[in-house]
Formats: structure tokens, C-alpha cells, sequence
């Protein structure tokens, strides 16, 4: 199955930390963490029924980011990205990136520019995924698609690390409370 490093090896990273103005290692930090954040927050809204169902609306916009293996910067919509999060973190994306950008580990990077950047590829390789095990997903509270999503994200995200050992767990549960 797909993980953040199937995310990692799509990225051009050099190009990422370009952008962001930092050395691509910061880069690669940056993206292990607000990709984690992203699965985290994507897996807590797949455990319920009203979630779960407005993301497998939204999986169905998505998919052809990651077709080719690679991707393109340029063609991505941080617009698009921006609706992702909005959705994902119930209108907290502002707060969920300045508690990145506040990480020791990953301070100086502008988590605001990067995580519009990673949404739309991590819902393309989500629907990529589900479109591959098509036969066992189904809906309900978390059912396939969370199982799919904690695949991606290497487990549970209720108090789990991301690979830089951000804990992603506790930053959103400190955003959201523990649900």
C-alpha cells in the first residue's frame, strides 16, 4: 500500500524547496509532516458516516493529480487545496499550518504555502488507492476508506508520529479535542 513515502517520491522536492526558500532536507521534513497532518485529519473525519460520505464525494474529483508518477507543481490548484483543508480541518487550516511553522523541528517553514500544495496530491493518491481495492471499500463510520487513510498514514492517527516524529495526534487532538 501507498504512504508518505509514495508521497515523497512524487514530489519534486527540489522544486518544493524553492518555493519554500529552504534546502531541500527542510523540505522533505516539511512535506513528512504536513503530509502526516493531512492524513491525520482526513482518517479523523473518515470515522464518522457525515465524513466519510463528503469524502468519498470529494475522492471522486481527484485522482489524476498522481496518474503519472510524478508531479507537476505547476499544474496543481492551491485553490483546490485551500477547500481541501478548509474541509479537513473544519475551517482551522490557519491554525493547523502556524502550529507547524511553530514546530522546533520545522520552524521557518511556511506550512501556509506547502499544505495547499500537498492536499490535492494526497486526496489523488487516496482515490488512486481506493480505486485499486474498489471491491472492499465501503461506507460507514471509518470502514474501508479510514482503514485505507491509516494505511497511508502508517497506522492510527490518535496519537501517532509522523516519520520526523511531530506529534500529529496531539497537535490535532489539541485543535479539534480528543474526537
Amino acid at each position: 500500500m501507498a504512504g508518505l513515502d509514495d508521497i515523497l517520491q512524487a514530489l519534486p522536492i527540489d522544486d518544493i524547496a524553492r518555493q519554500l526558500g529552504v534546502p531541500p532536507s527542510e523540505a522533505r521534513r516539511a512535506v513528512e509532516e504536513g503530509g502526516a497532518t493531512i492524513l491525520a485529519g482526513l482518517q479523523r473525519n473518515a470515522q464518522t458516516p457525515d465524513g466519510a460520505a463528503a469524502l468519498e464525494k470529494a475522492l471522486g474529483a481527484h485522482g489524476g493529480e498522481t496518474a503519472s508518477g510524478r508531479i507537476d507543481l505547476n499544474n496543481l490548484s492551491t485553490t483546490d487545496g485551500q477547500k481541501i483543508l478548509g474541509h479537513v480541518f473544519g475551517g482551522q487550516e490557519q491554525q493547523v499550518a502556524q502550529k507547524l511553522t511553530d514546530e522546533p523541528k520545522t520552524a521557518g517553514i511556511d506550512f501556509g504555502k506547502l499544505l495547499p500544495i500537498l492536499a490535492p496530491i494526497i486526496m489523488g493518491l487516496i482515490a488512486d488507492q481506493q480505486q485499486k481495492s474498489a471491491p472492499s471499500q465501503g461506507g460507514g463510520a471509518g470502514g474501508g476508506l479510514g482503514d485505507l487513510i491509516g494505511g497511508l498514514l502508517g497506522g492510527s492517527a490518535t496519537g501517532s508520529s509522523s516519520p520526523g516524529g511531530l506529534d500529529v495526534g496531539g497537535l490535532l487532538g489539541g485543535l479539534f479535542g480528543k474526537n
